[in-house]
């Protein structure tokens, strides 16, 4: 199967917006679960925010809540990652990743631990300056 494509990445100042795009022809299905991971230079990989497609299920890390809005076209097949009021320490490598059987419950919230998720893109980057 044909990986996820990220887009979008680009350079902005603090205070600015992006919107990341994945491009996930063949993952479109409603038992399966979308989101969008961050990794920067020197730290693990993290999830920013997870969307089931089965229902209206989205989620999202703590950090970013309020500012990042997660959503997906499905007559596209792409998975968005509308990004606001950017602070330099979201700087990172953005990556989207598919979970097949649907989102999961893991300790209380919906998991996004990169070990749940398979089929990975190769990643778009986001800097932000201050």
């Amino acid at each position: 199967q044909v990986q996820p494509v990220e887009s979008g990445g680009n350079s902005v100042q603090a205070g600015g917006s992006l919107r990341l795009s994945c491009a996930a022809s063949g993952y479109f299905t409603n038992n399966n679960c979308l989101a969008w991971f961050r990794q920067a230079p020197g730290s693990e990989r993290v999830g920013v925010a997870g969307i089931s497609l089965s229902g209206i299920t989205t989620f999202y890390a703590h950090f970013v809540k309020g500012r990042f809005t997660i959503s997906h076209d499905s007559a596209k097949n792409t998975l968005y990652l509308q990004m606001n009021s950017l602070e330099p320490e979201d700087t990172a490598m953005y990556y989207c990743a598919v979970r097949r059987g649907g989102c999961r419950w893991y300790e209380g919230a919906w998991s996004l631990r990169p070990i749940e998720f398979t089929s990975w893109g190769q990643g778009t980057q986001v800097t932000v300056s201050s």
